[in-house]
């Protein structure tokens, strides 16, 4: 127990930490769901086994077991190895039916028995209170406080203030506190959520006067307020008949009803809109589509009503006029179709990863995450899972924001995960590119950016060709490739490739680092940096490491991905600079050379190598604990280290391997990747003056998103030398 006591309004109140949280309201529309995700990313960065619990469940409308679409968002965004039974307690039906029979004692006893049940298999438990829609159940506050209580977890209560003005929020949130700390409840924190943006630091003043707990206002966000398109053909049992998963997913911000004549109806095209028009209207279907192919606006999409749809002829080309971009039909005419969309807001899902990360991003941006965590009674795991180590990377990211630029500004894979490093204010980005090009992919894939003046992270578009930037760039690239016969007017051409504007833009400190490699070679990438950012002071060469997310721990390896055939030399840099960037990452720096033999029991121009670099590292960093040569299974293994290395300090417990040639350690890499299942983060180039990072060509969102964190981490700590600044990107 940790007594906390502040003064405000001449009162006093004790705060306790507490293993699980519940997060709970007043009513409904507090737009909780991006609370509960919050509060699950925070648990998840602490401890490996986590839990999620909904004590009670609506019946889906085709009956059967109950479930609930943040539990499966939960579950399945942070791999809970756990049966969906047990993420349950009861159905609201079951609840009633047990209460009205044998009282409200008997159900909280039945709900906290499978609470326990669940609770005992976890470190933690995120706890989703109930939705006040429809649940029959009276005094329905008081019931959570009930159960929050009895289940030992501290409360969360979140209220909503949408459409409120500032008093009235901040009488909810007194009201809201007063009645969960009157029913003896552990207050974590009080959020105030979907606050009107130019209420928030009214609204956050006021109440950080009046509470004895810390106060979170969460604004209102458009993007998660918005249905997506997939939602509603849901909700109108709609027939899709155009359109892929990423346009389904698009957002929309309003609806156009189609019925002037065109050119009065593409004059009321907004940007996402939806479209609804009677299906027989071909001219305002080729219309709408051939508006969002020249961006002008992008739409959402289209909605055919009265069961029709035009002929074959317009379809064709209506997919090729936008691919991607939904066209879907439903029977109903206009009116009722109106109807049923008016009312329908967005949903935090599984189907909805966009509107997850915005939600995150919202959370962090906007809550003192590492406040709200202290509060809450973890003792931080000493396993490193791949989920926690992710974190971590973007925490750590975060922290001290940076700027990236991203040359492949308009690939897919590249803009989805430059939203998400946007949205969780990870970094600041440059996108590369021509930027109407650029905006159309954006709009295309249904994406949205914050808007100069947000809050977070920011994003700017740089067309190298006509960048003011060019005529610098080519003049400081003749110069330093001069001894090559560059000449200004070359470099007038060589700098609007992307990778070498990208490669100056850190080069004269405009970007602190540089991430490619989704669409354009190792060669194209790396190749500019050897040119103009070269190697970092006490570094011989540039090599890579590789991070092998295992089940429960983090794995260094070097080098798998630059230097085909090290010599002693080399390899002994290799592993000092692996060893670095083990430590700056976290990871405890235990050397292993790994060779095919162990010790002194073999001997040949391989195993000399080995043992001749792992004398190099001894004498250049004593610091260091290394061991070579030594086998793999010698390294990572305590029961073979104890037969073949006994007493060393390495073996068995190694961190960072550095292997003999690139073909062992990038065949190591992938049959570890592949047959273990590990998760590899890299390769992470390391020996330049400033960080430069490659992609594999088939890198997923995920993997582009957690090397630029690395990238974004790498330049916090980077030597600067020889590297003088220039003003802001333009």
């Amino acid at each position: 127990m940790v007594e906390v006591t502040a003064a405000w309004d001449d009162r006093t109140e004790s705060s306790t930490v507490a293993r699980s949280v519940y997060v709970t309201g007043i009513d409904r529309g507090d737009g909780r769901q991006a609370v509960e995700l919050g509060v699950m990313e925070l648990l998840t960065r602490q401890v490996d086994r986590v839990g999620v619990f909904r004590p009670l469940v609506h019946v889906p409308d085709g009956g059967g077991p109950g479930s609930d679409h943040v539990v499966e968002l939960l579950r399945g965004r942070y791999r809970l190895d756990l049966p969906a039974s047990e993420l349950y307690g009861l159905t609201y039906d079951e609840a009633a039916a047990l209460q009205a029979a044998r009282g409200q004692d008997e159900l909280v006893s039945a709900l906290v028995d499978r609470f326990h049940q669940l609770e005992r298999r976890c470190q933690a438990v995120l706890v989703l209170g109930t939705d006040f829609s429809e649940t029959n159940i009276p005094d329905e506050l008081a019931f959570n406080a009930r159960l929050a209580n009895e289940f030992g977890a501290g409360v969360l209560p979140v209220v909503g203030g949408r459409h409120e003005d500032p008093a009235a929020v901040v009488a909810e949130v007194r009201n809201a506190h007063r009645a969960y700390r009157d029913l003896g409840c552990s207050i974590l924190a009080m959020v105030a959520n979907r606050v009107r943006p130019g209420a928030k630091q009214q609204v956050q003043r006021t109440l950080g006067e009046k509470l004895p707990v810390p106060v979170y206002v969460i604004p209102e966000e458009p993007a998660l307020a918005a249905p997506t398109v997939a939602q509603l053909v849901e909700a109108t049992g709609a027939t899709v008949l155009l359109g892929d998963a990423a346009g389904l997913s698009r957002d929309v911000r309003n609806f156009v009803f189609g019925g002037a004549m065109l050119p009065t109806f593409l004059d009321a095209l907004t940007e996402g809109a939806l479209v609804v028009t009677p299906g027989d209207r071909a001219d305002l279907v080729v219309g709408a589509l051939a508006a969002h192919a020249a961006g002008s606006p992008p739409i959402a999409g289209v909605l055919l009503t009265l069961g029709q749809h035009p002929g074959p002829n317009v379809m064709a080309l209506a997919s090729r006029l936008a691919p991607g971009t939904p066209v879907a039909e439903v029977a109903e005419g206009s009116w009722l179709t109106a109807a049923a969309l008016t009312h329908l807001e967005g949903r935090i899902g599984p189907n909805s990863p966009r509107k997850a990360e915005i939600a995150l991003g919202l959370f962090e941006l906007h809550v003192d995450t590492a406040e709200l965590t202290s509060r809450i009674e973890l003792s931080r795991s000493e396993r490193v899972t791949p989920m926690m180590f992710e974190h971590a990377l973007l925490e750590r990211a975060r922290a001290d924001r940076r700027h990236i630029v991203l040359p492949e500004g308009t690939e897919d894979r590249v803009l989805r995960a430059a939203e998400v490093l946007l949205r969780r204010n990870i970094c600041d980005l440059t996108l590369l590119g021509e930027p109407d090009a650029v905006h159309r992919r954006v709009a295309a894939l249904g994406i949205e950016f914050p808007q100069a003046g947000d809050e977070g992270a920011q994003v700017r578009i740089v067309d190298p060709a006509a960048s003011p930037l060019r005529q610098q760039f080519a003049e400081l690239y003749a110069k330093a490739r001069a001894h090559k016969g560059m000449t200004v007017e070359r470099a007038l051409d060589v700098v609007t490739d992307v990778s070498y504007f990208g490669t100056l833009m850190v080069r004269e400190g405009i970007a602190d680092g540089m991430v490619s490699g989704a669409v354009h070679s190792t060669a194209a990438t790396i190749r500019p940096a050897f040119e103009v950012i070269k190697t970092s002071p006490g570094a011989a060469i540039v090599s890579s490491v590789f991070f092998m997310c295992l089940a429960d721990k983090v794995l260094v390896y070097g080098d798998c991905a630059v230097n085909p055939d090290p010599d002693a030399q080399q390899l002994a840099d290799i592993a000092i600079q692996s060893a670095e960037t083990a430590a700056q990452f976290g990871v405890e720096p235990r050397v292993a050379m790994l060779s095919y033999s162990t010790g002194t029991s073999g001997t040949g121009a391989d195993v000399d190598k080995v043992r001749k670099a792992t004398e190099l590292v001894r004498e250049l960093r004593p610091d260091l604990l290394v061991e070579g040569p030594i086998q793999y299974d010698a390294a990572v293994d305590a029961y073979v280290a104890a037969t073949k290395l006994p007493g060393s300090a390495v073996a068995g417990r190694a961190t960072v391997l550095v292997f003999p040639d690139l073909n062992t350690g990038n065949n190591t890499y992938k049959a570890v990747q592949r047959s273990a299942g590990a998760i590899a983060v890299g390769p992470v180039l390391q020996g330049l003056n400033k960080p430069v990072n490659d992609l594999s060509r088939g890198a997923l969102v995920e993997d582009i998103v957690n090397t630029v964190a690395i990238t974004a981490i790498q330049s916090q700590t980077a030597v600067e030398t020889d590297t003088p600044a220039a003003g802001g990107a333009q």
